[in-house]
This record gives structure tokens, sequence and C-alpha cells, in this order.
């Protein structure tokens, strides 16, 4: 399932900042996401990344039923995993619960939307060296649970060598090339989403020689 524009946002005549950061992005002092990277500030209102990413893309990975036990007795609710991006350097992910499914979703779209990260992208394979950011610039690992999730840079053409849940997600980071290796509980789609996003907010954390240059 994926859209546009869901979670209950507010519009932007109406939106009225409550934090330093969101009062310069309506006032138009930050007109970037990658500005605001730089800078080291933490995103805390969805409507930020609504004004700055309107082309933001959503899509659920995956609706769970989980159980709880309380002493007035057993509760429901729904948890949804739902991934954001723009398909060109900017990913997100995040969890929701509630009673409702579409409720959970909106949930989901929000948290993606405040744990936005960008991703590096580029041209790290041996088989290729085109130079466009077609793939992954070098060689990145991520973990959550049991679960270690490796991406490789992959040739143009290659399409994405890994598990449904991983490819929704590397696919809304704009990356279309990847090799990759897992090890763990894959099956948890949660675990392996959130391994898989911890490996891609790695290629912005580690530093290459031409990032030295700069």
């Amino acid at each position: 399932m994926s859209g546009r524009g869901r979670g209950g946002v507010m519009e932007e005549e109406q939106w009225v900042p409550r934090t330093r950061l969101g009062r310069m992005v309506l006032e138009g002092k930050i007109t970037s996401l990658a500005e605001i990277f730089q800078q080291g500030w933490k995103i805390r209102e969805v409507e930020i990344v609504d004004l700055l990413l309107p082309e933001l893309r959503d899509e659920v990975i995956d609706i769970n039923l989980v159980q709880k036990q309380t002493d007035a007795g057993e509760r429901s609710k729904f948890r949804a995993l739902v991934a954001v991006g723009n398909e060109d350097g900017f990913v997100g992910l995040g969890l929701g619960k509630a009673r409702r499914v579409r409720t959970a979703i909106e949930k989901a779209i929000v948290d993606a939307k405040l744990n936005i990260f960008p991703v590096r992208r580029g041209c790290g394979s041996w088989e290729c060296a085109c130079g466009e950011p077609h793939s992954l610039p070098f060689r990145v690992v991520g973990r959550c649970g049991s679960v270690e999730v490796h991406l490789i840079p992959g040739p143009k053409g290659l399409g994405l060598v890994i598990g449904d849940t991983a490819k929704v997600i590397l696919r809304l980071a704009g990356v279309k090339d990847c090799w990759s290796k897992t090890f763990g509980s894959t099956q948890t789609a949660v675990s392996f989403a959130y391994a898989t996003f911890d490996a891609l907010k790695k290629t912005v954390k580690v530093m290459t020689p031409r990032d030295w240059a700069r």
C-alpha cells in the first residue's frame, strides 16, 4: 500500500510552528532538509518535512495485530510499519499502534517523517564505475535485534538483490542496484526493516576521501 499526503498533516497556512527550526523553515530561512542535517538540527515537527519534501511517498511494509494482557483482560491493537522517501536520497521508517488500522498507519507515517534521514548514493561497484548515483558508494552494515544486513554496491542494471521488506526501503531511498547479505531472523519484518534503515544511515556517517577534500 502506498500513497501521498496521508497522516492528517495540517495545511501550510494553518501551521503554527512550535520550535525554532519550524519558525525558520516557515520564514524561508531554511529551504532544504539537507541544510537541516548539515547544521545538526533535530526535526520535531512533521510539517517541516511536508513543507520541504512535498513529493514524499509512503508505503506500508507490514501490519500486525498485537495483544497485551492487562488486569482488565486482553487488549488488541494494530501495529503498522511504514517507510517514507522521495526516491532521491531521503528515507524514513516508522511504527504506529492503534485500535484501527488507518489510525495505526497514520501514526506510523508521522513517526517515519520525524525519523527521516539522508542517504548517500554512488557507484561503488568495481563491476560498473559509471559514477552515477544508482547504488551505494561503499559497503555498509546495519543491525537490529538478531538481524544483520550487509548492503554491497552493485553494477548498473542489477536491481535490488534482497528481500521484499528491504526492497521497499531501498527503492524509496533512491537505491536502484545493490547486492546484499543477511543474517538472523529476516522473516521478522520490523527487525529486517530497521537493520536495513540502520545500514543506509551509515552511508552519511562514514567519511570518504572526497569529503576530506571538501
